[in-house]
């Protein structure tokens, strides 16, 4: 997810140039303040003696080509960027820092040089020795050192103002999805809408980056600030219009999304998963409400909010602080929420949905939150959407609510949305239904309880047979969900396969064994284990009859299994189409 810059590495720029070019007056701030916290420290005070660091000016203009986050990619002249590990490898941060200031132009550092450079087997008499002996460390290095501990706060914003210094470019407008479930599927419905309606689209997240139709494979949910920014500036260069990104809880967490010009904000729910890294559910909902703070992401204008969640709350709280237009969906026909299904007619063919709206002028001016009470003035159209599975039906509501807000005549463009559903196709790996002549077998991401549940209770509406669901749980992660998946998975299908998943650095076995945890006879009986997973999955293709409907969750659009830091060839859809062929079903 990196643009080429080649044209613009050998090109240098000062902070203070930066400043003076720069059109946001919150970076104008933020580097002023920098500037003068730096200046103040006490780095700089007990080394007043060398000027590079007790002279702001020198500092602002020093030359530099870019900004680096990974000392391996460092080139010449470089600034890099220093910034707390979530690991807190000490040891690895100074090496970073020293390795860097041997490139660099100056080094921004989100960790207190001091205290980074202070080893345990250094005896002084007193801390203000310590700080001398390890000041006059940092002023024997390469480059200076600069103390930044809020460089989060903007650090988004001083790279976009780095790209946009020599070639300027219109950024897309952004719509950034949030939850534990849903986020591929909602930001690609929303890019396939807005790009139906005449704009040009691109996406952001697991299922891959790029515009619409040429994406490419992603690392991580979120990129790094660097590789976001980088990112969003291509997208500008090759003229899209529209930015339908995911925005996950670390990167949200992490301010990975700062800086980014995100207009329109969706909440999906809220359910197990990442406890791995927050502590608890309501750091969990904390990190996912900063999408919807407009001190993070000063362009925003539209909350859309899942109010059949019951995290709900969390994010309205938020939005209504943030003085945000705030629209609502819900499944629940009698709900008050802006967007309803108010009916729901499933086949295996998709769904037709009837769904009443009921929103002000787009003017951004008014206020509208349909939690509060009935409105007379609510219209109702039918929506026919190829798209499987009722929870679906709520993604889809949330991207008509959030192309709508992109808009300007709120009746004729959900006239115009409703008319372009059917075209519409769902994310690789969500609800994919892999082709064959009899039964019917789908390919699904679904890796939380929460989400297993889902979508075996869709599909159990159309099963006429047995409902089969194959799945794992990944190693190296939350080993508190593994009993809870295998619960979900065996109240909502007949028959379940247990197997492996990514299980990374861990046994295979013993994750299986920690998700058969709590089980009773009953469901044992229901119950088969098989720890690969290509077995696995040829398994259910042979077990299975023609009425039956058969599920592969877990991995969806992943095309590997990662093995003991090892990354092999593995795609649940290929692996069960070779299933099918040589099963003589496909």
């Amino acid at each position: 997810m990196t643009v080429s810059t080649s044209s613009l590495n050998r090109t240098t720029v000062t902070l203070q140039q930066l400043v003076e070019s720069s059109k946001k007056h919150s970076l104008q701030q933020a580097l002023t303040a920098m500037m003068a916290e730096f200046v103040q420290s006490p780095l700089v005070q007990t080394v007043s003696t060398h000027t590079r660091y007790n002279q702001q000016d020198s500092i602002e203009a020093i030359p530099f080509h870019q900004f680096c986050l990974d000392s391996r990619q460092l080139k010449t002249d470089d600034v890099f960027v220093l910034l707390k590990s979530q690991a807190r490898h000490s040891q690895k941060s100074r090496d970073y820092l020293i390795q860097a200031a041997n490139s660099a132009a100056f080094i921004l550092s989100e960790i207190d040089p001091i205290a980074l450079l202070t080893t345990d087997d250094v005896n002084t008499s007193s801390l203000a020795d310590d700080a001398q002996s390890v000041a006059h460390q940092l002023s024997a290095l390469p480059c200076p050192v600069l103390y930044a501990p809020h460089i989060r706060d903007f650090l988004g914003d001083l790279i976009q103002a780095r790209l946009q210094y020599q070639q300027p470019v219109t950024l897309p407008a952004v719509v950034a999805v949030t939850g534990t479930n849903g986020k591929t599927t909602i930001s690609q419905l929303v890019a396939q809408l807005a790009q139906l309606m005449g704009m040009s689209s691109a996406v952001m997240g697991t299922a891959g980056n790029g515009k619409l139709g040429a994406l490419v494979q992603a690392s991580h949910t979120t990129g790094d600030a660097l590789a976001v920014q980088q990112f969003l500036y291509q997208m500008g260069q090759e003229n899209a219009d529209l930015l339908a990104l995911e925005a996950s809880s670390h990167g949200l967490d992490q301010q990975r999304l700062q800086g980014m010009p995100v207009s329109v904000a969706i909440y999906t729910n809220l359910s197990r998963d990442h406890l791995d890294y927050h502590a608890d559910m309501a750091e969990y909902a904390a990190a996912k409400a900063k999408l919807f703070d407009k001190t993070h992401f000063s362009e925003l204008t539209h909350a859309i909010i899942n109010l059949d969640d019951e995290h709900a709350q969390t994010m309205l709280d938020m939005a209504h602080a943030s003085a945000l237009t705030v629209w609502t969906y819900s499944l629940n026909p009698s709900s008050n929420a802006t967007f309803v299904a108010a009916s729901i007619n499933p086949s295996l063919q998709g769904v037709e949905i009837a769904v009443r709206y009921n929103v002000s002028d787009n003017t951004g001016n008014t206020h509208v939150d349909c939690t509060d009470s009935h409105q007379d003035k609510a219209n109702t159209i039918t929506v026919i959407s190829p798209l499987l599975g009722r929870f679906n039906v709520a993604n889809l509501l949330a991207a008509i609510a959030a192309t709508v807000a992109l808009g300007s005549d709120i009746d004729q463009d959900i006239e115009r949305i409703a008319a372009v559903v059917p075209q519409l196709q769902g994310a690789v790996g969500r609800m994919q239904r892999v082709p064959s002549n009899e039964g019917c077998f789908i390919v699904d991401y679904a890796h939380t309880p929460d989400a297993l549940q889902q979508v075996l209770a869709s599909l159990k509406t159309h099963c006429d047979g047995q409902l089969w669901a194959v799945f794992g749980c990944g190693g190296d992660r939350d080993a508190g969900k593994r009993p809870l998946m295998a619960q979900a998975g065996l109240a909502g299908a007949d028959q379940v396969i247990l197997t492996a998943d990514n299980p990374r650095t861990e046994d295979p076995n013993m994750i299986l064994q920690d998700m058969q945890a709590g089980m009773s006879a009953e469901q044992y009986q229901r119950t088969h284990i098989e720890p690969a997973r290509q077995k696995a999955i040829e398994y259910a293709v042979q077990q299975a009859d023609a009425a039956d409907i058969v599920v592969i969750a877990g991995k969806g659009h992943e095309t590997y299994q990662e093995i003991n830091h090892v990354r092999y060839d593995f795609d649940d859809s290929v692996v069960l189409q070779n299933a099918l062929k040589q099963a003589g079903r496909a």
